[in-house]
């Protein structure tokens, strides 16, 4: 599903900081977009910045019903510093924490949760009822064997051992 991306600049409230962006919302089925003025307001001026698709894959099922458990279910716009004079460049659109938390992990991108709609939410929740399979917990059951009786690996048994294997070796002792 194409997704539009709409970003909100504020003037910054340091000497430091010309302008804040933040990621404000989404914009399911929209048109193709590059940073066209949606609205403005003072000194705020809200961006359709990107469309990109949200892609949904059947191995993230567990993912996306945690992200829609959540209290405000969300997409995450993955973004780095933008080039050819734009602010930012808005790289992936997601529904899957999990996979939100891995760029958000490397630190070369930023991450920001965007409030789903309503509409979005009933698409992924319909997505993942039709493809959702619990995986089946199977505790793994140990060897009744004892492995602590025998010291196995300790040396080489080509060697022979005067005594201690742990010990350093001896200048004046020749074994061969």
């Amino acid at each position: 599903m194409p997704l539009g991306v709409v970003f909100r600049r504020v003037p910054g409230v340091t000497r430091w900081v010309a302008h804040v962006w933040k990621a404000v919302a989404v914009l399911p089925g929209a048109g193709a977009a590059d940073w066209k003025e949606l609205r403005r307001e003072g000194d705020t001026v809200e961006f359709h910045a990107a469309t990109l698709p949200l892609e949904l894959f059947r191995t993230d099922t567990e993912a996306y019903l945690h992200g829609l458990s959540a209290k405000v279910p969300a997409i995450y716009v993955v973004m780095r510093e933008g080039t050819d004079g734009q602010p930012l460049e808005v790289v992936l659109v997601t529904a899957s924490p999990y996979e939100a938390q891995d760029y958000a992990d490397t630190g070369e991108e930023l991450v920001e949760k965007v409030p789903m709609t309503e509409g979005l939410i009933a698409w992924v929740r319909a997505y993942v009822e039709e493809h959702h399979e619990d995986e089946v917990f199977i505790k793994r059951r140990r060897d009744k064997a004892r492995v602590d009786r025998h010291e196995d690996g300790i040396g080489d048994a080509r060697i022979r051992q005067v005594a201690d294997v742990y010990r350093a070796p001896g200048s004046k002792e020749r074994v061969h």
